[in-house]
Formats: C-alpha cells, structure tokens, sequence
C-alpha cells in the first residue's frame, strides 16, 4: 500500500503539469485566432523584417506555413525567393512516427494537406533537405516565456527534430506577441530557444546558445 501511495504521489506533479500546458495552449490558442486580419498581416510584415535580418547568410532556411492563428511566415518567404535562399517546408515522416522531414518549397510544389489538415509537400526525396544541413529553422509555437521556454502544440514533433540538430542550425521562434508569459511549465524533452522573433522584438535568451 505504501508503494502505491508513493507511486500516486509521484505522478500527480506530472499530471498538474500536463493539465496546466493543456490549459495554457487552449487560452493562447483563442488569443491568436481572435487577432484580426489587419493585425495578423501587419504582424507577418513586421516579423518579416526582423527575421531577415537574422538570415543574413543563410542558404536554406525550414519555415511552416500558418494555422490556426499562427503568425504567417509568407512575407518572409517571397523575400527569401527573391535572394535566392532555399525555402523548405516540415513534412510528417512516413515510417518514423513522430519525426519531421523538410521537403523544398517553391510557388511551383505540388501540396496536400497532412492528417491535420496542414498543408506539406508531396514527399520527394531529390527535394528533401537533411535537418542538419539546414542553416535556420524558423519555428511556430503555441506560447513561451522569459527564459525561452518553448510551448508547442503536443505532438513534439519539433522538439525531437531540434534535440538533434548540430550547434550550427540556428533555431528561431516566431510568435504573436500575445503568446509570451511570465514562465510556463516545462517537461524534460522541452528545448528551449536561444532567440524568438515578435513583431515587435528580437527576444534573445543567451543561456541556450
């Protein structure tokens, strides 16, 4: 019996957890959708001339396309195309559950929606990109706080991506500014941010590099 007890005690800290990052995507989550189509497109503008400047450089860069309120990436894409930076899309992997691919993505790619109704690129292996040969990840979120926690949807799909990526791969969180806290609860196989991009500001966080 004791070893029960023990065991009930164990978990309910994990459990409060679990209940306290579900109740914070659902509360960020309608704060974005709520944003108006003028906000969201100023926004997307204004994100746009801060990333670039983090960009300077770079030959291939993975972004995602937006939904569900997201912060839409897609200023920042047309200006990479005309600098000539290869843009690539995350694409669920087929045969390792879990995992993200990154397809190339031009206005020419044939798309389809994923199992959540994302759009990805049809997977085609002479446009796939190694996650490691990437120079930048830019990466959506659900909320993050000031230390550069990062809150994402709960499929983990990009924790996992980014737990293995090299110290090269820059990673850079974009976001509403409605979608930062004071501090979020965190989980073992959280990473954390070293920078995060708002419309209005470059949040930067020198413990993660």
């Amino acid at each position: 019996m004791t070893a029960s007890v023990t065991a009930r005690a164990n978990i309910a800290p994990a459990h409060q957890n679990l209940q306290a990052r579900s109740a914070i995507r659902k509360q960020v989550r309608s704060l974005r959708r709520a944003l108006s189509d003028d906000i969201q497109a100023s926004a997307a503008h204004q994100a746009a001339i801060h990333l670039q400047a983090e960009l300077k450089g770079a030959k291939r860069v993975a972004l995602y396309l937006e939904n569900d309120g997201e912060i839409s990436p897609r200023p920042l894409i047309a200006a990479l195309w005309q600098q000539g930076v290869e843009v690539y899309l995350p694409v669920l992997h087929p045969f390792a559950e879990g995992h993200l691919l990154f397809i190339r993505y031009d206005d020419q790619t044939d798309m389809r929606e994923n199992l959540y109704g994302i759009p990805e690129p049809v997977l085609a292996c002479h446009q796939l990109c190694p996650a490691h040969r990437l120079d930048a990840i830019i990466t959506p979120l659900v909320a993050f706080d000031e230390t550069g926690n990062r809150l994402g949807m709960g499929g983990g799909f990009y924790d996992r991506t980014l737990a293995q990526l090299p110290d090269s791969t820059r990673v850079i969180g974009l976001a509403h500014d409605c979608q930062r806290l004071p501090a979020l609860p965190v989980e073992a196989w959280d990473v954390p941010l070293a920078t995060i991009v708002t419309p209005s500001k470059v949040y930067r966080f020198p413990q993660q590099n």
